[in-house]
């Protein structure tokens, strides 16, 4: 197990709230499931598993009300398949007949400092972690990426960087106050129905610390 650290940052985030059923509210900081994506996207393998442990905030959290027109309607399951049996099929969606507006509160001008451990879950994997270890600081170096990491919506690029042993960083935000239930990540014991999970969520001096995974609560 290898702790990495790295900085991302953003003109517009939006790490949607659950309980929200229409209207788009983010959380006031980013979640752990959204910062493991990030880590993801610049390397995943089967035998990797990122565990994001403290999350600094390093700009003053600050908002932005937009509104977008996004459709309401989705295709049909039965249809898809139908038309995967059948070899064609009307899959088609008219946005000028579906087009809806609705409001949004986003975070803006967002950056943050993500400490996650890379943990290797194969037995031969770990006979060799090296070579793990190497293949994601060559690609987080040179800022690349299986897919672009996104701050919630994909929409809204991240920007990131490793930041190494030594270097000087950016002082956090120095901020203490609780933000509520957060959503921690989704439980896929059950791949079928994966549930997520929980954990009350308090910022002490700029930095968001993560529980376990198994430390949360439905």
């Amino acid at each position: 197990m290898k702790d990495y650290c790295l900085q991302v940052e953003g003109p517009f985030a939006c790490f949607t709230r659950p309980e929200m059923k229409v209207e788009r509210v983010s959380y006031e900081v980013i979640t752990p499931s959204s910062a493991r994506s990030i880590f993801e996207a610049i390397l995943w393998k089967p035998a990797i598993r990122w565990r994001v442990h403290t999350i600094e905030i390093l700009k003053p959290i600050s908002w932005i009300n937009l509104r977008r027109n996004e459709v309401s309607t989705v295709l049909s399951t039965r249809n898809v398949l139908e038309a995967m049996n059948a070899g064609y099929g009307q899959l088609r969606s008219y946005i000028e007949e579906d087009r809806q507006q609705r409001a949004a509160l986003f975070l803006r001008n967002v950056a943050y400092r993500i400490h996650a451990h890379m943990e290797l879950t194969t037995t031969e994997a770990q006979k060799n972690p090296t070579k793990y270890y190497e293949m994601f600081e060559r690609r987080a170096v040179k800022g690349q990426c299986v897919n672009q990491p996104y701050l919630g919506c994909r929409e809204f690029s991240a920007s990131f960087r490793l930041i190494q042993n030594g270097e000087s960083v950016v002082p956090r935000i120095q901020e203490s106050r609780r933000l509520g239930y957060m959503l921690h990540d989704l439980d896929f014991s059950n791949p079928n129905d994966p549930q997520p999970r929980f954990f009350e969520a308090e910022l002490r001096d700029g930095i968001l610390h993560v529980p376990n995974f198994e430390d949360t609560y439905a």
